[in-house]
């Protein structure tokens, strides 16, 4: 028996998903992993590396690695791919400057062949800002039409400040990772 084949018996077992929460800095994506977690977000300073959140969602144990996005920690960004299986990239949908960036970083990502077979859900946040824009904006800038077919993607618009959206965006995660590695539920 190989090692993945074991592997994949014990997060049978355990029903677990490991969750790659990457996006450029300031996207909100430790505020997100907070509220969702039902935390304090009051005070949250940059994330200068990673951390890691382990919260049971629904029947699932849920392993989430939230990695900082400034641009000099993009390049280890790598160092977290493998045996991800759901990817959520998180977009300030209120910061129009940076998408073009945005949309590179988030190509580069899909061109990682570790990540091949993981869903990925994108958050489109801040939608409590005045002038963010719709995640079918988002996702006309960031061409999520013409990704890779074999991708299981959905865009959801969400506010980690008032927590909307949250919820929708990781019950589809969830579900689809599932119904990838649990077929037998």
């Amino acid at each position: 028996m190989g090692l993945l084949s074991i592997i994949r018996k014990i997060k049978r077992k355990e029903k677990e998903m490991r969750i790659l929460m990457v996006g450029l800095d300031n996207s909100g994506k430790t505020t997100i992993v907070l509220k969702i977690n039902g935390e304090d977000t009051s005070v949250i300073s940059p994330t200068l590396g990673f951390n890691i959140k382990t919260i049971t969602y629904q029947k699932y144990t849920l392993n989430i690695w939230d990695v900082g996005g400034q641009r000099t920690i993009r390049s280890y960004w790598r160092n977290y791919f493998e045996q991800t299986d759901g990817l959520v990239w998180v977009v300030d949908s209120s910061d129009l400057r940076r998408l073009d960036d945005c949309k590179m970083e988030l190509g580069n990502l899909l061109k990682e062949e570790r990540l091949s077979g993981a869903s990925l859900l994108i958050l489109a946040n801040k939608q409590d800002i005045k002038g963010a824009l719709t995640p079918a904006e988002i996702a006309k800038v960031l061409n999520l039409e013409s990704m890779d077919k074999t991708r299981h993607w959905k865009i959801v618009g969400c506010s980690a400040y008032t927590g909307e959206g949250l919820l929708e965006g990781f019950d589809w995660l969830v579900q689809d990772v599932a119904s990838r590695i649990y077929m037998l539920d």
